[in-house]
């Protein structure tokens, strides 16, 4: 299944990318996901985009949150 992605990363104050509406440990996590992972992500997404319309990216998807996402994300 094809990512979300549509090359605008921003995150906002809560972690979430405006220009694709995932979590950025869904982004980071996104390669490993499963199928049915992949598609319950891919759901939520239309709802989250209408919660955060309006809100603007405040800040890049930095390599240090990408790391501290990642390393989240292997622990569980």
């Amino acid at each position: 299944m094809h990512s979300p992605c549509v090359a605008k990363c921003g995150l906002n104050d809560d972690d979430f990318c405006m220009g694709c509406f995932r979590h950025i440990n869904e982004i980071v996590g996104w390669g490993k996901a499963s199928e049915d992972k992949k598609q319950a992500i891919w759901q939520k997404l239309p709802l989250r985009k209408e919660q955060m319309k309006g809100n603007n990216n405040s800040q890049v998807i930095s390599r240090e949150k990408w790391l501290k996402a990642q390393a989240e994300i292997e622990q569980t």
